[in-house]
């Protein structure tokens, strides 16, 4: 099925941009949801994980969470990521075993639960669904991390999975353009819209945008057509970028933004590109990114420039970070007063309980950590933080492009978003994966075909 997809991406591209219009009607989000769960579960027991099945269709199942959960067609909020640890856990299950153990992320998981420990709610709430909420992002990262850590995948399989998590972000746009009202008739001001994010959370339709931003982009550099014609990859481009914008969501577009910056840094480097050619690209970008953004200016009233810098609808400047940087900072005080935490899920009810002025969830993964998890979290981090550096400084540049912007991508969206998506976890893990070439692939299974017939 894999293989027929990838041979027929345009159809599946078309195919998904229906799917966005059936996410209007009543029964299809239930049904896609379901459907996108039963069959990769089917297929990854029937092929026993042969042609890395588990990571594709988790990799897809990480690209539809959002536009899923935007329909409606979860049964529980958080199945996306409870199916992505199920993906690959049948994957190390049935599969060959593909990679070094990791020890690592086993350890990880295990010290993450002991902040249990610690937890307590106020009487009325839900003590399984506050320990869900938090603890689910990070062990997708430690189950995604267990099952890529030094796994070897070819450059066109990681492409071919790239396109794979791209192809239901194509839905979510398409529904986003369904179900936003008449652009005239909004009213655009300093904070996030809900009305341009299909009535959900801007952060994250904003996050899985500025991923799709990024896969387009990496096809493009790289020359390969994802749709066919190079054109229409860039006219998809183009609409994803507008359609971020538009969520007045900052974070997500930002971090793509910026990882594209880390990405193109290592590719022009592999690909020793000259001056001439350099200055080419510059403009091209540059005469890119203005005419888009002048062009959603001008749509939103002059408000997209007070939302990018900190201004409210009249003008006045304000906490850029909306409430984040007083949350970290009552999060840091916390970590130095409870060497061990606080309990997974008490923070927001800490501050409340002191009085503090925000109350809500922390959307800063690092500061949730350390908080709720004392010097266990601080060790965590420490470990998240330098595990990819040995794979990062082993890599050519072409494959530090790669492992830098999946590092980058993830570092930055648990500091804005946290771990509400599976995305953030699942992209951690990728920055694992030993990326190779087709020819060393291919050199290494006739050495190892070798040495089996003399033996």
């Amino acid at each position: 099925m894999i293989e027929k997809i990838l041979q027929n991406k345009l159809l599946f591209i078309i195919i998904h941009l229906v799917f966005g219009y059936l996410g209007t009607l009543s029964i299809f989000p239930t049904l896609f949801g379901l459907i996108s769960i039963v069959l990769p579960i089917f297929i990854i027991f029937q092929t026993n994980n042969e042609n890395e099945e588990a990571l594709f269709f988790a990799a897809y199942l990480v690209g539809a969470e959002v536009f899923i959960r935007m329909t409606g067609g979860f049964v529980l909020y958080e199945t996306g990521k409870y199916a992505v640890i199920l993906f690959l856990i049948m994957g190390i299950v049935l599969g060959r075993f593909k990679q070094s153990f990791s020890v690592h992320y086993v350890f990880y998981i295990l010290l993450l639960l002991l902040g249990i420990v610690f937890t307590q709610v106020p009487e009325g709430e839900s003590l399984r669904k506050n320990i869900l909420f938090n603890l689910s992002g990070p062990i997708v990262l430690g189950v995604t991390a267990f099952y890529c850590y030094s796994r070897k995948i070819t450059l066109e399989k990681l492409m071919d999975m790239l396109f794979f998590m791209l192809l239901p972000i194509f839905s979510m746009i398409i529904y986003l353009y369904l179900r936003t009202p008449d652009l005239s008739e909004i009213v655009f001001g300093g904070e996030a819209n809900f009305e341009t994010s299909g009535d959900f959370g801007p952060n994250q339709v904003a996050t899985a945008i500025g991923l799709g931003m990024f896969i387009l982009t990496v096809y493009l550099l790289s020359k390969k057509k994802l749709s066919g014609y190079l054109f229409l990859d860039a006219i998809f481009l183009i609409y994803f970028s507008y359609r971020g914008l538009l969520t007045f969501s900052r974070g997500g577009i930002l971090t793509a933004v910026i990882t594209l910056m880390a990405f193109l840094f290592f590719y022009l480097l592999h690909k020793r590109i000259g001056f001439a050619v350099l200055l080419r690209y510059s403009i091209v970008s540059l005469v890119f990114i203005l005419s888009i953004w002048l062009y959603t200016l001008d749509i939103t009233n002059g408000m997209l420039n007070n939302r990018y810098t900190g201004k409210n609808a009249i003008g006045v400047q304000k906490d850029i970070t909306t409430g984040r940087i007083d949350i970290f900072q009552i999060q840091l005080e916390n970590f130095l007063q409870n060497p061990l935490g606080i309990g997974v899920g008490n923070g927001k009810y800490e501050r409340l309980n002191k009085g503090e002025g925000i109350t809500g969830a922390s959307h800063n993964e690092v500061g949730r950590l350390l908080e709720e998890h004392g010097y266990i979290g601080f060790f965590l981090l420490i470990l998240l933080l330098t595990v990819p550096l040995f794979n990062f400084f082993r890599g050519n540049n072409y494959q530090k492009a790669f492992i830098a912007s999946f590092y980058i991508l993830w570092f930055l969206t648990i500091n804005h978003s946290a771990m509400r998506i599976a995305l953030p976890g699942f992209i951690y893990a990728l920055s694992l994966l030993n990326i190779t070439n087709t020819n060393e692939e291919e050199l290494e299974d006739i050495i190892e075909i070798n040495s089996q017939d003399n033996v």
